[in-house]
């Protein structure tokens, strides 16, 4: 059962990727976000996410072995 759904998944996403490989010429939003700068804005909402997403790992990290040292 597992093989058929790792079966159809591939060939699901290898068609997507093959579609997406297929279409040509330059992202225009990715023009219109660097020449605006804008590009800056959105690189630094992506870093302040995953920052917090590590250190928010890190502290439930840091609880489960204050947890565990505790039993």
């Amino acid at each position: 059962m597992k093989n058929k759904f790792f079966i159809l998944f591939a060939i699901l996403f290898l068609s997507v990727i093959g579609k997406a490989q297929a279409i040509t010429g330059e992202p225009k939003m990715a023009d219109t976000f660097r020449s605006e700068g804008k590009i800056y804005v959105v690189i630094a909402v992506l870093s302040i996410i995953f920052v917090c997403l590590i250190a928010y790992l890190i502290y439930l990290d840091i609880k489960l072995r204050r947890l565990e040292k505790k039993d």
